[in-house]
C-alpha cells in the first residue's frame, strides 16, 4: 500500500502575506510622485486601445506618430490595450507595436506604459503561440498543477511578444448555465476558482510578486466579483446576491489569488444588490484594499465608467461618473477611445471633488505594478530571448491538459473504448471546426477566425482520421455552421445525408454543441441545444447503430430528449488547438479520462442549480455523483465524471471526531483501483453542516485532491482541513462556526463530526 500526503486541493505552496512592501521600491515611488505634474498623474490612471493610435495599410496595421504623440506626449497616457482590429498578430509585429509606443514613453515621461492582452487560454493573441484548453476545462481537471503550468507557458509566450499583462485569470463563478462567460472561469464552486486562480497567479507572475521575471507577466484577476450570477442570466445585467453569498463565496476567490500576489484586478461590469460596482467604495476600497492589506491596481473593464450615466443611470454624466469611480477606489480607467476622462478628472481635482490623496494613491499603484515588472530597467522584452516560444514542450502540455479535461459522462456497456477498424460516419456541426474548439478569446475576441489561424492542428475529423485511419472515417455532418457567421446561425440542415451514410456504418460520432461566443453576443434566449442538432441525433438513432455523442460548447445546452439515445457521452468543453488530438486519445482508449464535471449539467429549463444548494430546495433525486442522497433533478452533478477503470474507497477516518475552530482535522481514506488499467481519481471531501442559523446546503466541497493508480493498487489519502473551514457567513456578514454536528464524506463513505463550541469571526479577520 502506498502512502499519499496532499495538502487541501493539491495547491502551490501558499504566500504567508500578499505581497510584502519594498521599502526601497516605496523610496523610489515617492521620488517619482514629487516631481510628477497633475497630467502626468491623471495619464497614468489612462488606459487607451491600440486602435486609436493606427491605422491599417493595405491591411496591415501601422501605429500613426502624430496619434500616438499625442497620447504620449500631451496626455502623458500610461497604458494601453488589445490587439488592433482586434485580430492577433505576430511576434515581430507586437515588438514593433510595443516597442514604438515604449521608447515615446521613456522619452517624453520617463515612465513605461503598461501593455495589456487578453491571454485568456493560451497566447490568445499572438499567432503561433501555444493555445490551452478554456479555464472551465481546467476547473474539469481538477489539477491545479496543469492550471499553474499553463499559465507559466502563457506568461513566456507572452513576454516573447514584447507584453508584460494579461487580463486573466477569470474567477468568477459559473452560478448560472445560461450566462454566456461560464466557460472564462473554473465553475460554479468557489473552492475550485480559489485554488485554480490562485495557481494560476503564481503560474503568471512566479513566486515573488515584488520582483516579476522576465520570463512572467502581471496578471488582472477579473470580474470583481459577484458577475457570474445575473439574475437574468445575460452578460452585464444586475445580480441580487445576499450578504453572506458575497462574502462566502464570490470573495473568496479573489481573497486567494491576493494572498498568491495579484498585482492588479479588474472589475466587474454590472451591479450588485442595485449598486454598481464600479462606484461601490464598499467592496472596491474596504474589502479589497483595506481589509486585505491589497496594495495592488483596481482597473475598470470596458468603457464601464460610462456606464454609469450611461446604463446604470447612478450619475448625471460623464463627470459625475468619474469622481463616483475614482473616489470608490478605481485606479485606472479603461477607457478605450475617449480622452475626455483626462480632462473632467483634472476638473475634479481642481474642484475639490477628488481628493489629490486618492489620485497619488492611484499613481503609486500604477508606479508600482511597472516597477515590480521592472519595467523601468527593461521596457521591452525580444523575441530572441524566449527560444522555447511554440515548443514542442508546449504543445505536450497543452495536449495533456485537454485529456485531463474532457469528462466521459456515459459509457453504456462499455462500448468505449472504441475499437479501430469500425466503420464510423462522423456527423454534426462541431465534427470538423477548429473554432468550436477553442471558443471566444481565440485569435478574435468571438474566435469567429480561428479556423483562418489554426489550419495547422486538427479538427475532429482530422484527429479520427490520424487515430483510426481516413478510410474508416466518414464526414457528413447533416447541420452546419456558417463560415465566420455568428455563434446562432446554422445552414439548412442536410440530415437526410447523414441518415443515408449511417446504413454503411457501424458506429455514430455526433458532434454537437456550440459555435464560438463571447461575452454579450453569447447571450441566448433557449438553453436547450438548438432543433436541427437535436432532430439530427433523433434521426440517427432510427438506424439502430451505436451513437456516441460529443458535446463542445462553452456552458450546458439541455439534451435530456437525445442523451437517452446515446450510448456514450463525452463532454469536451472548449478543449483548444490540441482537444480533438485529446478526444481521439480518450475515444480509442490510448488516454483514460479522469476529469470531472465542474458546474452542474441542468436537465430541464425551469430546474436550474447549483450543487451547494440549500437543503430546502428538494425537487426530484439526483443522479451522478455522491449526493447525500440529494434530490434536485439534473443532467449531471457537479463532480461526476466516468473512467474505463473503477475505484473504490474504504477506512475512511478522521483524527478528531470532536473538534474546535482551531483544529486541524486529518482525514484518511484507502482508494484502490479496481479496475484493469492505470487510471486517476480526484478525490473530493465535501461537508454538510446538519443544523445551522442560517438553511445549510446540501453539501460543500471543502477539498480535493488528483491521485493516479494502477490497476490492484491502493493509496492511503491523507486530506488536511482547519476546523474553521466549516465555518460559514451569518446575515450578519460574520464568520461563525456553530457547536453542533457534521457529516463529512469522501467518494461513497461518511463519518460524522461535532464541533463542541461556537466561534465568531468579524469578516475582516479571517
Amino acid at each position: 500500500m502506498l502512502i499519499t500526503c496532499l495538502s487541501v486541493a493539491g495547491m502551490m505552496p501558499a504566500t504567508a502575506q500578499a505581497i510584502g512592501k519594498d521599502k526601497k521600491m516605496e523610496k523610489k515611488i515617492d521620488a517619482l510622485i514629487s516631481k510628477m505634474t497633475i497630467e502626468e498623474k491623471i495619464g497614468q490612471m489612462t488606459e487607451m486601445a491600440i486602435d486609436v493610435i493606427g491605422e491599417y495599410e493595405n491591411g496591415e496595421f501601422k501605429i500613426n506618430d502624430q496619434k500616438l504623440k499625442k497620447m504620449i506626449a500631451e496626455y502623458k497616457v500610461g497604458s494601453f490595450l488589445n490587439a488592433p482590429g482586434p485580430i492577433a498578430q505576430n511576434r515581430a509585429k507586437w515588438q514593433e507595436i510595443i516597442g514604438k509606443i515604449q521608447k515615446l514613453s521613456m522619452k517624453e515621461i520617463g515612465i513605461p506604459t503598461i501593455y495589456g492582452l487578453d491571454q485568456n487560454h493560451g497566447t490568445t493573441y499572438t499567432l503561433g503561440g501555444t493555445l490551452f484548453p478554456q479555464n472551465i476545462n481546467l476547473g474539469a481537471s481538477f489539477n491545479p498543477q496543469l492550471t499553474h503550468d499553463a499559465a507559466k507557458v502563457t506568461a513566456y509566450e507572452t513576454r516573447a511578444s514584447n507584453c508584460p499583462w494579461t487580463y486573466s485569470p477569470t474567477v468568477d463563478l459559473s452560478r448560472d448555465p445560461r450566462w454566456s462567460r461560464v466557460w472564462e472561469n473554473y465553475g460554479e464552486d468557489c473552492l475550485v476558482n480559489s485554488v485554480m486562480g490562485s495557481n494560476a497567479v503564481r503560474g503568471f507572475q512566479g513566486d515573488d510578486p515584488n520582483n516579476i521575471p522576465a520570463d512572467r507577466i502581471a496578471t488582472s484577476v477579473k470580474h470583481y466579483m459577484g458577475y457570474g450570477t445575473p439574475r437574468t442570466g445575460k452578460d452585464r445585467t444586475p445580480a441580487y446576491i445576499p450578504l453572506s453569498e458575497l462574502r462566502e463565496k464570490c470573495f473568496a476567490p479573489f481573497k486567494a489569488c491576493v494572498e498568491a500576489g495579484a498585482l492588479t484586478i479588474m472589475v466587474n461590469s454590472g451591479s450588485i444588490n442595485g449598486v454598481p460596482v464600479h462606484a461601490n467604495r464598499e467592496l472596491l476600497t474596504k474589502w479589497l484594499k483595506e481589509e486585505l492589506g491589497w496594495d495592488g491596481m483596481l482597473i475598470t473593464d470596458w468603457a464601464d465608467i460610462n456606464n454609469l450615466y450611461t446604463r446604470e443611470h447612478v450619475a448625471a454624466s460623464k463627470k459625475e461618473a468619474i469622481e463616483m469611480a475614482i473616489n470608490a477606489g478605481i485606479d485606472m480607467a479603461m477607457e478605450p477611445y475617449d480622452l475626455s476622462y483626462c480632462t473632467l478628472l483634472k476638473e475634479l481635482v481642481k474642484e475639490n471633488r477628488v481628493p489629490m490623496s486618492r489620485i497619488d494613491d492611484a499613481v503609486r499603484r500604477v508606479l508600482r505594478l511597472k516597477l515590480r515588472l521592472g519595467l523601468f530597467d527593461k521596457p521591452e522584452t525580444s523575441d530572441k530571448d524566449y527560444p522555447l516560444f511554440a515548443s514542442k514542450a508546449h504543445a505536450e502540455l497543452a495536449l495533456k491538459a485537454a485529456e485531463e479535461s474532457e469528462v466521459l459522462l456515459k459509457n453504456k456497456d462499455a462500448i468505449l473504448p472504441l475499437a479501430k477498424g469500425k466503420k464510423i460516419l462522423l456527423c454534426g456541426p462541431n465534427a470538423n471546426s477548429m473554432r468550436c474548439l477553442n471558443g471566444g478569446w481565440s485569435y478574435t475576441w468571438q474566435g469567429h477566425m480561428t479556423d483562418r489561424f489554426a489550419s495547422e492542428y486538427n479538427t475532429i475529423y482530422e484527429a479520427l482520421c490520424n487515430k483510426y485511419g481516413k478510410e474508416n472515417i466518414v464526414l457528413e455532418q447533416g447541420v452546419t455552421y456558417p463560415a465566420e457567421g455568428a455563434y446562432t446561425e446554422e445552414n439548412a440542415p442536410e440530415i437526410e445525408k447523414a441518415v443515408e451514410k449511417a446504413k454503411d456504418a457501424e458506429v455514430i460520432i455526433a458532434c454537437i454543441g456550440e459555435n464560438s461566443y463571447c461575452e454579450t453576443p453569447g447571450n441566448l434566449e433557449d438553453l436547450a441545444i438548438s432543433a436541427n442538432q437535436r432532430n439530427l441525433v433523433k434521426e440517427l438513432a432510427k438506424c439502430g447503430k451505436p451513437i456516441i455523442l460529443i458535446l463542445n460548447g462553452g456552458r450546458p445546452r439541455l439534451i435530456s430528449d437525445i442523451e437517452p439515445l446515446a450510448d456514450a457521452v463525452i463532454n469536451i468543453l472548449l478543449p483548444g488547438n490540441y482537444g480533438a488530438d485529446a478526444l481521439a486519445n480518450i475515444l480509442a482508449g490510448d488516454a483514460n479520462p479522469s476529469a470531472k464535471m465542474p458546474y452542474t449539467y441542468p436537465r430541464n429549463q425551469a430546474a436550474l442549480t447549483t450543487y451547494d444548494y440549500k437543503v430546502s430546495e428538494e425537487m426530484d433525486k439526483m443522479e451522478g455523483a455522491y449526493d447525500y442522497d440529494a434530490v434536485v433533478s439534473v443532467q449531471w452533478a457537479f463532480g461526476y465524471g466516468l473512467s474505463y477503470t473503477n475505484f473504490t474507497y474504504s477506512n475512511l477516518k478522521v483524527n478528531k471526531e470532536k473538534f474546535t475552530a482551531d483544529d486541524e482535522l486529518v482525514f484518511t481514506v484507502d482508494v484502490t483501483n479496481s479496475g484493469k488499467v492505470a487510471g486517476k481519481e480526484v478525490v473530493m471531501l465535501f461537508s454538510r453542516d446538519m443544523v445551522a442559523s442560517l438553511t445549510p446546503e446540501n453539501r460543500r466541497l471543502r477539498a480535493f485532491s488528483k491521485v493516479e493508480i494502477n490497476p490492484g493498487e491502493t493509496k492511503s489519502m491523507t486530506i488536511k482541513i482547519k476546523g474553521s473551514d466549516l465555518a460559514f457567513v451569518g446575515a450578519d456578514g460574520k464568520w461563525i462556526l456553530e457547536k453542533g454536528d457534521f457529516r463529512m464524506q469522501v467518494g461513497d463513505k461518511t463519518i460524522d463530526l461535532t464541533c463542541t463550541e461556537t466561534h465568531i469571526w468579524e469578516s475582516a479577520n479571517r
